[in-house]
């Protein structure tokens, strides 16, 4: 059994920084791909980006060159600092596993993006 918990998440103004976190249990954890997913209401959950056990990187379209995923495998970890932040990055932000085949989601850590 695997647990999943986000945080960091909040309200920030266009053009700021934020830094989620996503701190997962189980001994598996350095050796699988993780990523960070977000949902709006109505639509379905997209992976925005993914980091491989070794550290390789990829990113959505819509995020590249704004965000960044790391992890530290020690603790359990991977964070998303998200820059330059835009209204369409707001969303509901979830980490899992690259593919998602941990069965069950964390609640998530909601960003929203407003003047």
């Amino acid at each position: 059994q695997v647990h999943l918990m986000e945080s960091g998440g909040g309200l920030v103004q266009p053009g700021g920084s934020l830094t989620l976190s996503c701190a997962a249990s189980g001994r598996i954890f350095g050796l699988v791909a993780m990523g960070w997913y977000r949902q709006t209401p109505g639509n379905e959950r997209d992976l925005v980006a993914q980091i491989s056990s070794g550290g390789s990187t990829n990113y959505a379209d819509s995020v590249k060159g704004r965000f960044t995923i790391s992890r530290d495998n020690a603790k359990n970890t991977v964070y998303l600092r998200m820059n330059s932040l835009k209204p369409e990055d707001t969303a509901r932000y979830y980490c899992n596993a690259v593919p998602t085949w941990i069965n069950s989601w964390g609640r998530g850590t909601q960003v929203t993006v407003s003047s």
